[in-house]
């Protein structure tokens, strides 16, 4: 019962990102609200740590990637907003707000950041399903007779 009112509070607890740098990433249905600042390197995603909220380690080294790249990784902290999607979406949207971010705090990061395309925005999205198929492109069986 004990644990339970710790998480609570943590999760709770009020975060001062003033003089931070915010941007917004986007990737399929995930929109997320991004401020960094000077610090030790702790990220937040609405509230909780990192690791708290994405549980999979794929979607922790994901998040990651961008501030690994620009060596950055114990000199920022991070605080996300994310809605929307699901977590591999979020994770992808967290990406791409925090190598802007990066950007404008340090505009020397951008060519580091371009090549590995953490800038850009990925468009993919779910293909809506069409009429008179099963799916997006699958069709029913055909029969001759």
């Amino acid at each position: 019962m004990e644990t339970t009112q710790v998480e609570k509070n943590i999760s709770k607890m009020k975060l001062d990102f003033k003089e931070s740098n915010y941007a917004t990433g986007r990737r399929k249905e995930s929109v997320a609200r991004v401020w960094i600042k000077k610090g030790t390197g702790k990220i937040f995603v609405n509230g909780k740590t990192m690791n708290d909220y994405f549980k999979r380690p794929v979607h922790q080294l994901i998040v990651v990637m961008p501030l690994q790249e620009t060596n950055a990784i114990n000199k920022f902290d991070v605080k996300c907003n994310v809605k929307g999607g699901g977590l591999s979406g979020q994770a992808g949207a967290i990406i791409h707000g925090i190598s802007r971010a990066l950007v404008k705090t340090d505009p020397t990061f951008k060519k580091v950041l371009k090549k590995n395309k953490f800038t850009t925005r990925d468009s993919r999205k779910v293909e809506r399903k069409k009429y008179g198929h099963k799916k997006a492109r699958r069709s029913f069986q055909f029969s001759k007779r």
